[in-house]
């Protein structure tokens, strides 16, 4: 049970605006890491303007942002662009590598820090390997790459033993 407590997230929700940003900033965040594909938007798709308007919104609370994907930097930099957002490409997710690198661009400790992605063996795993509060939110899409259709069947086990956990007061937060 151990393993599975890196797979679980701190908090699920059904999406990122689904989340109380104001509340995390008032527990003493300050930096909000993202995966782009999936929970940010659609797979391959560019920053509309509600991306744009969400993170101006984090910004205006107070949170530094930086995306973190294991996407190439040409489907990453124009994203982190659009948002005015820091990021990382190539992250090597679920490495612990491009969440630190991120920290430390964002000059933030990882108690200050704050991960929000939808797979949990990338994006869960990573954030939680780093020591930084991690965040599950459902894919927007289910059209998604094979790999990670297959995965997909992997993660309901785990959100079945994680929502049993929760039932039985065990959760992470």
């Amino acid at each position: 049970m151990i393993f599975m407590n890196k797979l679980f997230p701190r908090l699920y929700k059904k999406d990122i605006y689904d989340i109380d940003y104001r509340g995390l900033y008032n527990r003493g965040f300050r930096a909000i890491l993202f995966d782009i594909d999936n929970t940010l938007t659609t797979h391959g798709t560019r920053a509309d303007g509600s991306n744009v308007a969400f993170f101006k919104n984090l910004r205006d609370i107070g949170f530094k942002t930086c995306l973190i994907s294991n996407n190439k930097e040409k489907r990453v930099l124009p994203f982190a662009k659009a948002v005015n957002s820091e990021y990382i490409y190539k992250a090597n997710k679920p490495s612990k590598r491009g969440y630190i690198k991120a920290m430390e661009l964002l000059e933030v400790k990882d108690t200050q820090t704050v991960f929000i992605g939808d797979q949990i063996f990338t994006d869960i795993w990573g954030a939680n390997s780093a020591g930084v509060y991690s965040i599950l939110v459902d894919p927007i899409s289910p059209k998604e790459e094979i790999q990670i259709v297959l995965k997909r069947y992997l993660e309901r086990i785990v959100l079945f033993f994680y929502k049993r956990a929760l039932e039985k007061g065990r959760s992470n937060d």
